[in-house]
Parts: structure tokens; C-alpha cells; sequence
């Protein structure tokens, strides 16, 4: 069954928290930027081998992609959700990469270019509604929900800044985190569809999945919990089950909670 083949319900977001989410998460990021040495900006991070350069030119590639989608031709009508989105991140992995570092070297003053990322997506938000259809890569859908998706962007990018510097500590916006969570929890319940499982990522998201039994009462026996970044770690790749598990950062009961085999969600 592929991801798309079954989905649950779809999950509706408010639109007005979801800008709000996307503009506080993006301005956290260009704060922090901005105060950034030449040499904490040659650092590693853990995603191959891009420096904090290239993946902050790519958090600005991510913002302005409403822009550079909202200057095409509107589609006529919506064919993919939020929920599309995660399954087909992996497609455009390495020019998504290329594109960084060409960004990375074409704009040496990072303050300034996200500065005029933010002054072109404010000025969007502004003109077009929520109902607004873009033709985004993973098909046709509202900006509304695209919005949706640059949170998870922002979101997992935050904490790979985070775990790129020392000392930094960009703080998560709670509702940029919280629609992140649930999206990816979402996507969860598309990639193993079923209900004998229970997925809890509080205070954000439970969902069930897993083919088997389904709970309809009282304490379901297969049970995992654990904390949002670390859920969004897992469904990203930034981590492992295994190791989340030998952490205690996940706890898992029953005989049905390895989710393991279906993780990562997206990469």
C-alpha cells in the first residue's frame, strides 16, 4: 500500500495560528543568526555535510519557496494536502542540498538575505488568503496548507541549528511545534495504517496505527509515548529508535510497539 493509498482523517489546522507559527518560528531563527561568528557558521551539522551556512540558507529556501510557488500559475483546483508532502521530501533530497550551497555562496550576508525573505513573505501573507492554490512539489494544494508544512521545515531545522552550535538555544515557538508533531504523527498513521498501536506525543498528538487488534477500551496494550522533539527527531532520521529507547527517551509497551521498522517517516 503506498503512503497516499489510505489516509485517516484529515487533520484541519487553524490558519491564522499556522502563520502566525511560521513568521514567530522564522524571526527566532534570523535573531539567532544574526549573532553568529564566522566560525560558528563553519560548523558541521548532522545533515551530511553541510556546514551551519548552508543549512541556514536553506531554512531561508524553505520560507521563500511560498513566494517563489505563489509566483507561478495558480493550479485549478487542489489535488494534495499537507499530509502528501512528508512522502515526497526524499524525491528532491540531493537538489535540495546543491541548492543550499549555491545559496550559502551567493549570499555571504545571511542577516540581509533572510531579512529579505521575511519582508517578501510578510508581504504574501498580506495579499493572498489562506484559499490560495500553489503548485508545490508535492502537488496542487492551498497555502493554507503548505504553511503547514514550512513548521515542520522550520521546526526540524531549528533543532538541527541547536544541535549544531554550542550554546545555542533557539527557543521553538509551542504552536510551530505542536502542528509540526501532529503532522508527523499523521504521517505515522498513513505509513502503518491500523489501530492496534497507540502513538502518544503529549502534550500535541495520539494517534493509532499498526495493523492488528484494535483497541476499543480502556488501556490499550501497545502503548508509545515520548516528548515532541524527540518524535520529530525519529520521524526525521535525526535519530534512531534504538537509541531513543536505550535513552529512555521513548518508552514502548506491548508486543506490537516496535514502530521502529516504519521510522524514519521523511529525511
Amino acid at each position: 500500500m503506498s503512503p497516499t493509498a489510505r489516509k485517516p482523517r484529515v487533520r484541519q489546522y487553524d490558519a491564522k495560528k499556522t502563520r502566525a507559527a511560521v513568521t514567530a518560528q522564522f524571526a527566532g531563527v534570523r535573531r539567532a543568526v544574526t549573532g553568529l561568528a564566522p566560525d560558528q557558521l563553519a560548523l558541521p551539522t548532522r545533515l551530511g555535510d553541510w556546514t551551519v551556512r548552508e543549512l541556514v540558507a536553506h531554512i531561508g529556501r524553505g520560507v521563500d519557496a511560498v513566494q517563489r510557488f505563489a509566483e507561478l500559475p495558480e493550479p485549478p483546483k487542489p489535488e494534495a494536502t499537507a499530509l502528501d508532502w512528508p512522502f515526497v521530501t526524499a524525491v528532491n533530497a540531493g537538489a535540495l542540498a546543491d541548492a543550499g550551497r549555491e545559496l550559502a555562496e551567493r549570499h555571504p550576508d545571511l542577516d540581509a538575505y533572510l531579512a529579505a525573505i521575511e519582508e517578501r513573505f510578510t508581504a504574501l501573507l498580506a495579499e493572498h488568503p489562506d484559499t490560495r492554490l500553489l503548485a508545490t512539489n508535492a502537488g496542487p494544494m492551498s497555502l493554507a496548507d503548505y504553511l503547514v508544512t514550512r513548521t515542520v521545515e522550520l521546526v526540524v531545522h531549528t533543532d538541527d541549528l541547536n544541535a549544531a552550535v554550542p550554546g545555542l538555544d533557539v527557543p521553538h515557538d509551542r504552536q510551530a511545534l505542536a502542528i509540526a508533531t501532529r503532522l508527523l504523527a499523521d504521517a505515522l498513521a498513513v505509513r502503518a495504517p491500523g489501530g492496534s498501536v497507540e502513538v502518544r506525543v503529549p502534550p500535541f498528538a495520539v494517534v493509532q496505527c499498526v495493523e492488528g487488534p484494535k483497541h476499543t477500551r480502556g488501556t490499550p496494550p501497545n502503548v508509545v509515548e515520548t516528548d515532541p522533539l524527540t518524535w520529530l527527531r525519529l520521524a526525521t532520521g535525526r535519530t534512531s529508535w534504538a537509541d531513543e529507547l536505550a535513552a529512555a527517551h521513548v518508552s514502548a509497551s506491548g508486543e506490537r510497539a516496535d514502530i521502529g521498522g516504519v521510522l524514519p517517516l521523511m529525511s
